[in-house]
Parts: C-alpha cells; structure tokens; sequence
C-alpha cells in the first residue's frame, strides 16, 4: 500500500466514525483501568503500601514496571527485578532497568517523607549483579515513623508528571532560569542542559539518527514491536509496555492499517509513517538535559535515576515537557558510534558515563503512561 491509498483509507476511516459519533467513540477510547493506579496511589492504609502506590508511577524504560516487592514483618521489604521485564537487546546490561529502579527508590522515599516515614534503604544487600541483573534484591527497605520527617516540595507534583511525547511548540525557548533550575535538581550526580542553538541542532540530528538505527536494527526492533499495546483493549489487558491509544490509532487498527506486522516491516506505509511522524517530534526539542555518573557501577545508575526523577518533578513544577530519549545510550554493538560521538559532546570533566538524555520543550498535556496496579508488583502474586 502506497502513502495515498494509505491516507486515502486512513480518511475514509474516519469519515464513517465521524458519521457515526466520532465524539462518543473518543469518550470510550480512554483506557481509564490502565491509568487507575494514577489516581488510587495513597489510598492503603498501610504506610509501606501507601508508598509504594506511588513509587509504581515513577518513570522507567519501555514502561516495563520491572519491580517486585516483598514486605517483611511489620516495617520492612525488599524490591526485586522480575527478570521477563528486562530488554535484552536495547538494554544489554540492565543498565536502564536499574535506573528506572532508581526513579522507583527515590519516589518510595519522597511518598513515605509526605506520610510521615523515614527511609533506610541498602542497595543491593546481597551485592551488585553483574554483568545482568539476576534474582538477588536490588534494595532492602525499612520504614521508621518520624513525625518530624521534611516533606519535599516536589512531591506535590509526582501525579502530574510526564514523558512528554508529543511535539513542543517551536516557539517557546526554554528560559536559561529555568535550565538552570533544573540542572540543581540533583547534588549527587552531574546535571547539565543546553538551549545553545548549534548545540540542540546537533543533537536534535544525533538523536534521530539513533532512532532510525534502532527501528532499522532488526532485533532492537523486534524488541519494541512485541511490546506494542495497540488500542484499549490491548492497553488494558497489559498496562505496560509502548502503548498506542487514541480513537485515530484504534480506527487504522479496526481497518487492519495498523498492525505489528506492518509496524515490523521496514517497507510498509504505517513503519514509514511511524519515522515520519518520530522524525517530526524529535526536531521540535527546544533544549536538551542530560545526566552524568563518574562510572557506571549499579549505584551510578542508581543514583542517575534518583536525579531523573527529581528533574522530572521539577520540569513538572515548572511546566516544562520532558521527553527521554534514550536510544544514543544503548549499550548494542551497532550503537556504540553514535554513544561515542554523543559522549564527545555532552560528557562533563570527571564523569564516565552519560546515563539519561531528554528533550526540553513546551507542549500540549498528555495523559500519563498505563500503570498495573500495585497487587501486580506484589512478589509471590
């Protein structure tokens, strides 16, 4: 199917459901239990699990939700990785999966501060997994009741966080005040952004071109292909993964012009568009953030995601989109190029290893990524 007859059926399409109460069809397209978790996250009564319906929203590759917990007596849990919810091929090392859990731990600590509770928290008591993470836990977690715990101000901000993927506004620059803001968001790890016109033109560059070498890389597409949740009911019954929601999106499904078949052919009209319309988000960045690590042990990647997270809320408080871009800093052999060129530019004096990219800019509000609910991330469920 060429691009007209695509667009030609993609309209016809739609021009039967606007016929038939396009307005109505939308309302049904939201895949409300997906997002539950969203608006239940406080509601146990146990202040562990109180926390923990927080920590599950926290931001993390692929939006795989790799965390199982495990309460123990009265004021303790271990956090493990469910080993299926790691990506082999794009994420080699479990580098991102550990970061995420980064994202994880330190949304857990500023959950349990809000309802009064101090966190100690021993990462990887049993020792740090290499090269892959395995069945050993990645944090032992114990809760005390201290009235006088600070309560963070980013906090308030942890339901309306985002992974912005839409476009931004062009514009709208992102004021040098509110970079530098951001950049403060974390003292443990190097923060650092740039708004420098060259500078976002070459990495806007950059970082397409490494998109279109993991979609062109056959394995590293598959990966992503498989985790494809196209349309509410897929979305509901696997509230993880990529999901591809919307009335437009369920319309092209229903007619058969989109399909993880036409997704994984290189030489369809829907993976084309797909790269066109990622081409096009990609050159609206208006600035671009970036955390560094003086290695690349599982506490730099740690401590990388705790950063993340606390920039994430803090975009949020400011109004400012954030999407990740994460392709560049996979650790596949066909990628190592454009990591090294990448790294070239953005590596500050002193650190190792470049552990998140993002992309700063204004945009419309999106809603936010499907959650399982926390009875899922329960160990032995």
């Amino acid at each position: 199917m060429n691009r007209r007859t695509f667009f030609a059926a993609a309209g016809a399409s739609l021009v039967a459901v606007s016929a038939a109460g396009a307005g109505a069809f939308a309302l049904t397209r939201t895949p409300s239990a997906a997002l539950a978790s969203w608006d239940t996250a406080g509601d146990a009564d146990d202040p562990r699990l109180r926390a923990f319906e927080f920590a599950i929203l926290a931001p993390n590759p692929h939006n795989r939700q790799p965390w199982l917990i495990e309460l123990i007596g009265d004021d303790a849990a271990f956090v493990y990785c469910d080993l299926t919810k790691r990506l082999p091929e794009t994420d080699p090392f479990d580098r991102q999966i550990t970061i995420g859990f980064g994202c994880f731990l330190e949304l857990l600590r500023l959950a349990a501060a809000d309802g009064g509770y101090a966190l100690t928290v021993m990462p990887f008591p049993d020792g740090e997994p290499e090269p892959r993470l395995d069945q050993r836990p990645i944090a032992h977690i114990r809760f005390q009741r201290n009235d006088g715990q600070p309560r963070e101000p980013l906090f308030a901000h942890a339901r309306k966080r985002r992974s912005n993927k839409e476009p931004f506004d062009t514009g709208r620059p992102v004021a040098t005040a509110a970079l530098q803001q951001l950049a403060r968001a974390d003292d443990d790890v190097a923060v650092a952004t740039t708004a420098d016109t060259d500078q976002v033109a070459a990495l806007r560059d950059l970082t397409w071109r490494a998109h279109l070498l993991e979609s062109t890389t056959p394995r590293t597409l598959m990966e992503s292909v498989r985790l494809m949740r196209i349309g509410k009911a897929e979305i509901e019954a696997n509230p993880d993964g990529i999901d591809l929601g919307g009335p437009m999106l369920e319309v092209l499904k229903a007619v058969g012009l989109l399909t993880r078949d036409s997704l994984a052919d290189p030489t369809s009209t829907a993976f084309a568009q797909g790269l066109d319309m990622y081409r096009a988000i990609m050159g609206t960045a208006m600035a671009y953030i970036w955390v560094a690590t003086p290695g690349n042990r599982r506490l730099d990647q740690l401590a990388a995601g705790r950063a993340w997270l606390r920039l994430n809320l803090q975009a949020t408080a400011l109004g400012i989109a954030l999407h990740p871009i994460s392709q560049a800093l996979q650790e596949f052999a066909e990628m190592e190029p454009l990591y090294d060129d990448l790294a070239g530019r953005l590596l500050p004096p002193g650190q190792a290893r470049v552990q998140m990219l993002g992309r700063l800019g204004y945009g419309v509000e999106v809603d936010p990524s499907p959650r399982w609910p926390l009875d899922h991330a329960m160990k032995g469920r």
